[in-house]
């Protein structure tokens, strides 16, 4: 027969109270204690929080003027409220139609190519056995990303000149030179090549790191299954790269409409206006050389709000199809 080993208090002595439970530190105390143990580690997001809080927030509240009439020497926030003035007369222009039509086309152009070629090559050198080889491979294909902007667009029009390499080719087999940079119908295959040969190699970065994550022994487990190395990309190694494929794409449908602006203002001409015209190249036309401010500023609002209703969109529809998003 088993005794209890807890004495009863004596009579007349109230037992005591039970301790009451550690009490759980507030967010606001975790919060201090972790920026006090990593002060170091925060500082090093400091300069980045301050780019962004002086070259991207603040010049957020310029917005304004593209519902107030804005002149120069006057108030930065505009003289006079006119509300949707602006918005009405890019409606109602034709030229900005025009521009929005040649930023889709170029922007979807670029997304269609763009974006799975880096895929692709990350498939590829991810096969290939030879290290000094794929080293090779590598360092060739990162090395445009490293150029700017303005030597890319100088090679490019160097090669497609009228006298340039390209053209002498063509004139081996028989055919007359072509103007590419002239040629309205041109620029835009121009642009999205060029837009390949300069990020194809540094887009394979981060998919190349994403391989390194997929667990070999599903690799053995689909060959013990008898599947060959076609099988094996397409059930274990897309999968596995498939978060990383997500959010990039996502990314790179919120700049959608930010077709880049300094390539196309360096490649294009007054003859390549009607394909090559795009939304941020008509604003600086129209804010910096025309000095119409407060226009330019409802267009690019316009520009920006499209943007962020299709980067929302994106994520809302990956996370609801695939299980996957940014937010």
């Amino acid at each position: 027969m088993s005794t209890s080993t807890k004495s009863a208090a004596p009579p007349g002595v109230q037992n005591p109270p039970a301790p009451a439970p550690p009490k759980a530190p507030s967010a606001r105390t975790t919060w201090r204690r972790a920026l006090r143990r990593d002060w170091q580690l925060y500082s090093l997001a400091l300069l980045p929080l301050l780019f962004f809080l002086v070259f991207r927030y603040l010049p957020m509240l310029g917005n304004v003027i593209a519902f107030r009439r804005f002149e120069p020497g006057g108030s930065i926030f505009g003289e006079q409220w006119v509300g949707l003035r602006y918005v009405e007369m890019f409606f109602n222009d034709p030229t900005f139609w025009q521009v929005f039509r040649n930023t889709l086309w170029i922007g979807g152009l670029t997304l269609v190519f763009c974006f799975p070629i880096p895929i692709v090559l990350a498939l590829l050198l991810n096969e290939v056995r030879r290290r000094s080889l794929k080293r090779f491979v590598q360092s060739v294909s990162y090395l445009p990303h490293f150029l700017s902007m303005v030597i890319v667009a100088g090679i490019t029009l160097q090669m497609l000149a009228s006298d340039g390499p390209v053209n002498h080719v063509l004139g081996w087999f028989g055919h007359d030179p072509i103007r590419f940079i002239q040629e309205p119908e041109w620029f835009r295959t121009i642009y999205v090549g060029s837009e390949i040969w300069q990020t194809a190699g540094w887009g394979t970065i981060l998919y190349l790191a994403a391989l390194t994550t997929i667990d070999e022994d599903l690799y053995e487990a689909a060959r013990i299954d008898g599947a060959n190395r076609w099988q094996q990309i397409w059930h274990v190694t897309l999968p596995g790269i498939r978060p990383t494929m997500i959010t990039l794409l996502i990314l790179n449908i919120g700049t959608f409409m930010a077709v880049g602006f300094e390539k196309v203002l360096l490649l294009y001409n007054a003859l390549t206006y009607p394909t090559a015209d795009v939304i941020s190249t008509y604003v600086y036309r129209t804010g910096v050389e025309s000095s119409s401010f407060s226009y330019a500023a409802a267009i690019g609002l316009f520009e920006a709000i499209i943007g962020l209703v299709l980067i929302t969109s994106a994520n809302q529809l990956s996370r609801r199809t695939v299980g996957t998003s940014l937010w």
